[in-house]
């Protein structure tokens, strides 16, 4: 059972800062996500079994179950090369660039290697970068500058043969 005098407190602090969401899994399976972001909020209600709502930001609360994506859940149509997904590794908001204004480290059709820096993803006010996991070209792009991400969520496609 949550204690949602505890839900409440959570809610109250995300209120009060800057960050956009939170997250949090117990060792039982439980987990609790807290976002502002209306897009989140809806993509939890499609996810979480049994949302529970506050005033301005949004708790809901889900049984233990692996998060997917829908196009992670259905496999691509067409026969063309196998893709590598890189995924989110965290819960923040996706930046392309180094700073405003700046190029972006990646494009599509950018030939990248192992360890190169693909993007940045800031969560709790520190900014994280995100490397290529294999070599290979970007093929696609999934997720838009400067919008918020989930965990595991698909960041890049590669393709390691190009």
């Amino acid at each position: 059972m949550i204690d949602l005098r505890y839900v409440k407190k959570l809610v109250d602090m995300l209120d009060e800062s800057s960050v956009d969401s939170i997250e949090i899994s117990s060792d039982k399976g439980m987990k609790i996500r807290i976002s502002k972001t209306p897009s989140a909020r809806m993509a939890m209600q499609a996810v979480a079994p049994a949302p529970v709502h506050a005033p301005a930001p949004v708790a809901a609360l889900s049984a233990p179950a692996p998060v997917a994506s829908a196009a992670a859940a259905s496999p691509k149509a067409d026969s063309g090369p196998k893709l590598t997904d890189i995924k989110s590794p965290m819960v923040g908001t996706f930046y392309s660039k180094p700073e405003p204004g700046a190029q972006p480290y990646v494009t599509v059709g950018s030939k990248v290697a192992q360890g190169q820096v693909l993007c940045i993803i800031e969560a709790m006010k520190i900014m994280n970068e995100i490397e290529a996991e294999v070599s290979g070209t970007v093929r696609e792009i999934c997720v838009t500058d400067a919008h918020p991400v989930e965990f595991g969520q698909v960041l890049f496609r590669v393709d390691p043969n190009g």
